[in-house]
């Protein structure tokens, strides 16, 4: 099995319908090394976007962040989305495959990601239908740490689960310094204790985002608004202990223009080369 550890670099924005005509309109710009997509979104897309994805990914270098795999959930794992995600893998040279450490589906969609028990039965669990996945796509995938809400059954602590679950499956992980300050907040915990108790060598890229601040101060992981000053610093941490690494600039939804985004991913492209410095 190979690992692809960092088979992108530099910085990265998620990729949507909506941009692909902006995109191939002018030149892609230099300074989006990399684009991320949800392969169900894209799978079996032929058409217009179909051509268009392509043209992006002779151009680009593509990683998927998969939404509905829920690896760590009850019902049976959904091998034909595996193979058709492998199907896609081959076909657009995809240098990433990453899903979320959580469960999202029981029987039916969950609007939210659910937390994992942080137990040793559940490292088990996990790491057995992960070993399964990566034997169908034939490579390493990556896991994300997730922000939480609700506080599950735990005989571990998350960090100790997250990398329990890694080591036992033997795959990567997709550190999101965001979800690590949003737990930090929720939770409490220091985030650089957090970053610095994980297998650094398996962190294939890294997820920043912005959030939204409820009333009551509960911090919500949206991917909806700009990235906060704390997420920056800890982002410049993250690169001072593990050197500078592909970072990728999430934006879901209230999607600015591309040239926004742009300036967003001048700060991460910035830092990365402060930190090689």
């Amino acid at each position: 099995m190979h690992s692809h550890i960092h088979p992108v670099s530099g910085a990265g924005i998620g990729l949507r319908r909506s941009m692909t005509s902006e995109l191939l309109t002018s030149r892609i710009p230099d300074a989006i090394d990399f684009f991320e997509l949800a392969p169900e979104n894209w799978i079996g897309l032929g058409g217009r976007l179909g051509r268009q994805l392509r043209e992006i990914s002779e151009q680009k270098q593509i990683v998927c962040h998969g939404l509905s795999l829920s690896i760590g959930g009850p019902a049976p794992l959904d091998e034909q989305l595996v193979t058709d995600t492998r199907d896609f893998i081959q076909k657009h040279n995809v240098a990433i495959y990453s899903e979320h450490l959580s469960y999202t589906n029981d029987g039916g969609q969950l609007y939210d990601l659910l937390p994992m028990p942080f137990t040793e039965e559940a490292v088990t669990y996990t790491a057995d239908r992960v070993k399964r996945v990566q034997d169908i796509i034939g490579e390493r995938m990556a896991l994300e740490n997730v922000s939480y809400y609700l506080t599950p059954k735990r005989e571990l602590e998350e960090a100790e689960f997250v990398r329990a679950v890694i080591e036992e499956a033997d795959c990567d992980l997709l550190l999101d310094v965001n979800n690590v300050y949003v737990n930090s907040v929720n939770h409490g915990g220091e985030p650089m204790d957090f970053i610095r108790s994980l297998p650094d060598e398996r962190i294939s890229y890294l997820h920043i985002a912005g959030h939204y601040v409820e009333d009551d101060g509960l911090i919500v992981d949206t991917h909806g608004a700009d990235v906060i000053d704390p997420v920056w610093t800890l982002l410049e941490e993250t690169y001072a202990l593990i050197g500078d690494r592909p970072t990728l600039l999430e934006r879901d939804f209230n999607i600015p223009s591309l040239e926004t985004l742009l300036l967003e991913v001048d700060m991460i492209r910035q830092r990365q080369s402060a930190c090689q410095v």
